[in-house]
């Protein structure tokens, strides 16, 4: 079993212009710094999904997806709040799998132009990500006022983060270690 984990990140919106796509690469870019964790960037805008269809049928057309989560160690999801709740977009593409989520750790990050920082689009996920087979963090990484945490290229102006960022990737490494262990070592009618 390799030191390193494999932790997969997802930017859950396709919005023209969106302010959370500075803080995804952001956040990927701390993943990949570390010496402890692997990690593929993936983005809803790549999904060609269609709108006739939905749910874990679509599996096969999405392999690069199914593949990555199969192999994943857990999963990151950065996401905006709109109006209370998560983009419709980053459901769609969760909804592709549904047994390959099963005891991996996920570790969110919320985003919004307001002052809670994607507190509610968190909340409005945790029964989604239960529902998946998720093991939810419990340090979360808020971005409120996006807006003005980060210049024209994108480049982060809150040297805070980097100790958010910290605790919050030590966290799922914690969790994504005990979960990989516990999938490789404890029975499980899902496994």
């Amino acid at each position: 079993m390799s030191d390193k984990l494999n932790l997969p990140i997802l930017l859950g919106t396709n919005r023209k212009d969106r302010a959370s796509e500075h803080v995804a690469k952001w956040v990927h870019s701390k993943m990949l710094e570390r010496g402890d964790i692997d990690s593929v960037f993936f983005d809803v805008c790549d999904f060609d999904l269609p709108l006739d269809d939905y749910g874990t049928a679509l599996a096969g057309r999405f392999s690069e997806w199914r593949d990555a989560i199969i192999e994943a160690d857990g999963l990151v999801i950065v996401t905006p709040e709109y109006n209370h709740s998560f983009p419709g977009s980053l459901k769609s593409v969760l909804d592709i799998l549904l047994k390959q989520y099963i005891h991996k750790a996920v570790a969110l990050c919320g985003v919004s132009a307001g002052v809670f920082g994607g507190t509610r689009v968190i909340e409005s996920l945790l029964p989604v990500m239960r529902e998946l087979g998720l093991a939810v963090t419990f340090t979360d990484l808020h971005f409120p006022r996006v807006g003005a945490k980060f210049d024209e290229e994108g480049n982060l102006l809150d040297a805070a983060y980097d100790g958010r960022v910290n605790d919050f990737l030590n966290e799922l490494v914690w969790m994504a270690r005990v979960l990989r262990w516990g999938r490789t070592n404890l029975p499980s009618k899902h496994h």
